[in-house]
């Protein structure tokens, strides 16, 4: 690639500039910055912003790569980097970088400059953009997604860490024959943020629903119908809570919490992931809190799940498994509308070796009440 100019939706890259030392520092210093880019030098000075202009840009425009300022289109004032590195030659290949300065946030800064770059490095010949982002910096996930790059799996320990370590990474890659727009979604996001009859609210999780989320799947009645029934580490709950947003963008699954409407006190938790995307089959699973049960909270929850499953989602089945002697879940799945549909003897692991049978329910479009 040449260093041109390119003008995108609102954004301008451009070189950098011996004026842009100010701006370069102080954006690379933001602690955002720093964290998901662990290369970067930590203090970063002015000094640093002068060594990237003078020597680290026009080494990797050296390189094969790129190296531009995202400016303003306005103002031409710097508010971000976006970049063209590993550059693999023989399979026109590379991988696409960026960062926004704190300023400029929340403008589709990063999405505008993340695609006008790989609309131009597909010009220029490249085949495959691949883009690196951390599972927990899931703004990061829905630049690449509105830039047209899909998921294609996890890198593991691919990216280093700040002071030492290794830490997994999400591959996103955007092909020369992918058609244009943001990349399809199997999971999109709910309307308005969540949804609600009324009575009952589903909200995504997230980091701040550990404490519940640990104090529910670890009550002994919740533990006793899940398989293995084995009670989950804390670690594993705070870690699903960090990620819970990133495994809805790369469509793994859905998490969300049940509250009441009215109070606006949690009720319990539900997920709904797909078990068959070719088949448009998904798989859902609630539980509730002992204070929210009794009242018709999980019935409301599952209608409203399965709901946005068969609507937005684009869902065409929906299945859910259950222990054979967890009466009051078959009762729930059965004033939603499901029907049992076999025993599959021996299908789920149990303690010691030992097997565990599940009890199949299934729900099409029409026979949702």
């Amino acid at each position: 690639m040449t260093p041109e100019v390119i003008e995108g939706d609102g954004v301008r890259l451009r070189p950098f500039r011996p004026d842009d030392v100010a701006d370069l520092a102080a954006g690379c210093a933001d602690p955002l910055n720093l964290r998901f880019n662990p290369g970067m030098p930590q203090p970063y000075t002015e000094a640093d912003a002068r060594w990237w202009v003078t020597e680290g840009a026009p080494a990797a425009w050296a390189d094969g790569g790129a190296a531009y300022a995202i400016a303003d289109r306005a103002t031409d004032r710097l508010v971000g980097g976006a970049g063209i590195g590993q550059v693999v030659t023989p399979r026109r290949q590379a991988e696409v970088g960026y960062w926004v300065a704190p300023w400029a946030r929340r403008r589709g800064v990063a999405s505008d400059a993340t695609r006008a770059l790989a609309d131009s490095a597909l010009r220029h010949g490249f085949d495959r953009l691949e883009l690196m982002t951390h599972a927990e910096n899931p703004a990061s996930q829905r630049v690449a997604l509105a830039a047209g790059f899909r998921h294609e799996g996890v890198r593991r320990s691919a990216g280093q860490l700040r002071g030492g370590g290794r830490s997994d990474l999400l591959a996103w890659v955007r092909l020369a024959d992918d058609p244009p727009g943001p990349a399809p979604r199997l999971l999109p996001d709910l309307p308005d943020g969540r949804l609600t009859d009324g009575v009952v609210t589903l909200r995504p999780l997230g980091p701040e629903d550990v404490d519940l989320m640990y104090r529910l799947h670890t009550l002994p009645e919740v533990v006793a119908n899940q398989a293995p029934p084995v009670p989950p580490a804390r670690s594993a709950i705070e870690r699903r809570c960090r990620l819970a947003e990133s495994g809805w963008l790369t469509g793994d699954i859905a998490r969300l919490l049940i509250l009441d409407a009215v109070t606006g006190e949690p009720a319990g938790s539900c997920g709904l992931s797909y078990t068959d995307v070719a088949a448009g089959e998904a798989s859902l699973g609630y539980a509730l809190l002992p204070a929210a049960r009794g009242r018709g909270l999980a019935t409301r929850a599952v209608r409203l799940l399965a709901g946005w499953a068969f609507g937005p989602a684009g869902v065409a089945r929906l299945v859910a498994g259950t222990l054979p002697d967890n009466v009051a879940s078959h009762r729930v799945l059965e004033k939603v509308g499901f029907r049992r549909e076999g025993l599959l003897r021996g299908r789920l692991p149990g303690l010691a070796g030992t097997r565990i049978d599940d009890l199949v329910f299934g729900l099409l479009p029409t026979e949702l009440r």
